[in-house]
């Protein structure tokens, strides 16, 4: 739970960019503020009002928005497995179904942990982007452009941060650098949204031709037992 609730104070923070980038890109206040509640999902977000302040129409927004929500489907799955929501549960795991919570509820080995995990990086994450993204939207006007403040590129620095914990070995960072360079080269030659849908059927082919043995799942972003800190006596990952 720990974990979780770390993972989104430091989540949440970065909702502020998203509110201000949204006033910027021409929503408004409320537009801004409900888009991020009934969205939630920060890649789609940005998105979604990266091609409105392009000039985009909305129905291009929101083809990029869906096709970058894609992956969530994924952890959905992965998910409804691993956790077994049932009733009302079930549509509230839907919608706090993020990269976020899906990492940190994967990070852990023992099921309890993995449920609390999930639950806290969810709704923590939930209260406190949505937060920020008002605050972020009413500071809009005040605060100008947000590039000068470097706000555009919260979001990416965010998700590097979430990427850094897995490079550990000489596979993942090769699969990265691969994928990054698919990115680069797609970028200018389809529409916003494609790249990355592109970047990750190379990633789901590399997995597919060199997976592991059949349990394998997806391996820790934070490492459990390492967090608890250096009294705790390390323990072999399965």
């Amino acid at each position: 739970m720990k974990i979780g609730l770390s993972i989104a104070v430091a989540t949440g923070l970065y909702g502020v960019s998203f509110g201000a980038l949204g006033v910027a890109s021409g929503l408004g206040v409320w537009q801004t503020v409900a888009l991020s509640a009934l969205m939630f999902t920060g890649g789609s977000q940005f998105a979604f009002i990266g091609v409105l302040a392009g000039g985009g129409a909305g129905s291009a927004a929101f083809g990029a928005a869906t096709l970058l929500g894609v992956r969530n489907a994924v952890y959905g799955m992965q998910l409804n497995r691993m956790l077994r929501p049932r009733g009302w549960r079930r549509l509230l795991a839907a919608q706090l179904t993020i990269d976020e919570s899906a990492a940190t509820a994967a990070g852990q080995l023992d099921p309890g942990e993995q449920r609390r995990g999930f639950w806290s990086a969810g709704l923590g994450v939930f209260v406190l982007w949505n937060l920020f993204t008002l605050a972020g939207a009413l500071l809009g006007d005040a605060l100008g452009d947000p590039r000068r403040w470097g706000l555009d590129g919260a979001a990416v620095a965010a998700f590097l941060g979430l990427l850094w914990p897995r490079l550990r070995a000489r596979e993942p960072v090769a699969l990265a650098v691969v994928c990054a360079l698919v990115t680069v080269l797609a970028m200018p030659r389809v529409p916003p949204g494609v790249p990355i849908l592109l970047a990750a059927l190379v990633a789901a082919l590399w997995g597919w031709f060199s997976r592991g043995p059949a349990d394998e799942g997806l391996e820790p972003d934070v490492d459990p037992v390492g967090f608890d800190g250096a009294d705790t006596p390390p323990q072999e990952h399965r």
